[in-house]
């Protein structure tokens, strides 16, 4: 069974960057009609915080990514432990001495001479009583998993061969002095516990990935496949601060649907178009790591909000109807949908409704909008009022297209442009017509 996870940190709020990751994660998952795992990395017990758990778990919900199983780091101490101890029985991890400042040194030596900046691995070559001398004056080590030499290659979904040289590698620290964890081997862990069939990230976990499938391997489990996307870029075409601040909260904010954030995300670095899905199936379907490129992918707010409003066109009545304000009914909601950009707009089209508004017509159109209001006080008002008026009007003074229209359109709305005014006049009503006209 396909099984894929999306592991954010309780340290912020999402961003884009991080929904786009659960976005395809979730995807993959429902293409292959599996499960799609919500793992809270919550190790960091400093900068991990309550609210940015359920912040998390409200945005995927709104977005409609709703996991199938949700596990915490913070209670699966107790298994890291036991493989931790697997490894370094096998000689996979050893304790390292130095202090940050010491290896900041070797570093600066190194680029110096012109080396790559690797771990040396001088804690390997410590005697027993050295190491014994530096834990007696309280020294505390740090804790490394020891690379195996030689090649570490896979293939990618998405960006196909990928080939490192474990020489050229540092040594990866997985736990710290006091004991907490870092990223590389817990993740390790839970993916093989887990069962997690698809890895699915950004690209600036390549390097990170090349050291897990040793972990992989030292742990004896299979290794699962890989798919690091391109990062996303802003609309100028490069890395954005901007995008490290946008979250799930900023475009509710704004009026995005989450449909419009799913539509758009799921397609951009793909060479599908994008298109506004209300309904993800058809993303489901076509859903494939083939069809993305390895050029960086480019959001841009200004073809969100273009899709918002696709979106909200396609939306339903049911849909909206606990965000549209009081009196809005069915017919209401369809007659004014074409003309919003996002829902909360409806709030605007329906005090043309129900007025008051303000409106301004030329001198040499009130004779026109006279015989209007008396037309209206004379016919029948049925199911089709305003093609009645304006045939009726035609008749009379020979007026067509935009002479006819526009004037009726400013009197009776205050606007140049807006609804159909065919599905818009029987919301406003015979009275208020003619208020509207006589004034």
């Amino acid at each position: 069974m396909t099984v894929t996870r999306f592991a954010p940190s309780p340290t912020g709020n999402l961003h884009i960057g991080n929904i786009r990751t659960a976005i395809l994660n979730w995807m993959r998952a429902r293409h292959g009609g599996g499960q799609f795992v919500l793992r809270i990395d919550d190790t960091d017990r400093e900068r991990s915080e309550e609210r940015y758990v359920d912040s998390i778990r409200a945005d995927l919900d709104w977005l409609g990514l709703t996991p199938d199983v949700t596990v915490r780091q913070s209670e699966r101490f107790d298994l890291y432990e036991a493989r931790f101890e697997e490894l370094r029985t096998a000689g996979r991890v050893y304790p390292a001495y130095e202090s940050a400042q010491e290896l900041d040194l070797k570093r600066k030596v190194q680029l110096g001479r012109g080396l790559p900046p690797i771990y040396d691995r001088a804690a390997l070559r410590l005697s027993d009583a050295e190491r014994a001398k530096l834990e007696a004056d309280g020294v505390r080590p740090h804790w490394r998993f020891r690379l195996e030499p030689g090649a570490i290659e896979w293939g990618d979904l998405i960006r196909g061969h990928q080939h490192f040289d474990a020489t050229t590698m540092s040594d990866p620290v997985i736990r710290r002095a006091d004991g907490s964890w870092l990223y590389m081997l817990p993740s390790a862990i839970d993916d093989i516990d887990l069962g997690v069939t698809h890895v699915v990230r950004g690209e600036d976990h390549v390097s990170n990935t090349a050291l897990q499938i040793q972990m992989f391997e030292a742990l004896g489990a299979p290794i699962p496949l890989f798919a690091h996307a391109a990062l996303l870029t802003g609309s100028e075409g490069k890395l954005s601060k901007r995008l490290g601040s946008l979250g799930a909260e900023h475009f509710r904010d704004e009026g995005i649907e989450p449909q419009a954030i799913m539509s758009l995300l799921a397609r951009i670095g793909t060479s599908d178009p994008v298109e506004p899905f209300v309904d993800p199936a058809p993303l489901i379907a076509a859903f494939d790591f083939a069809r993305f490129g390895r050029a960086p992918a480019r959001f841009d707010e200004a073809e969100l909000a273009q899709l918002n409003a696709r979106i909200v066109h396609q939306l339903d009545y049911e849909t909206v109807a606990d965000r549209l304000p009081a009196g809005i009914d069915r017919n209401g909601w369809e007659a004014i949908r074409p003309n919003l950009t996002k829902v909360a707009d409806a709030a605007d089209w329906w005090r043309v409704v129900e007025g008051p508004i303000d409106a301004t017509v030329d001198p040499e159109d009130r004779d026109f909008l006279a015989a209007a209001h008396r037309v209206v006080g004379e016919m029948a008002w049925d199911r089709d009022p305003w093609h009645t008026l304006t045939a009726t009007l035609k008749d009379e003074t020979g007026r067509k297209g935009k002479a006819l229209f526009l004037p009726l359109r400013r009197a009776l709305t205050g606007r140049d442009h807006g609804p159909d005014m065919a599905a818009l006049l029987p919301l406003i009503g015979r009275m208020r017509t003619l208020e509207r006209l006589s004034q």
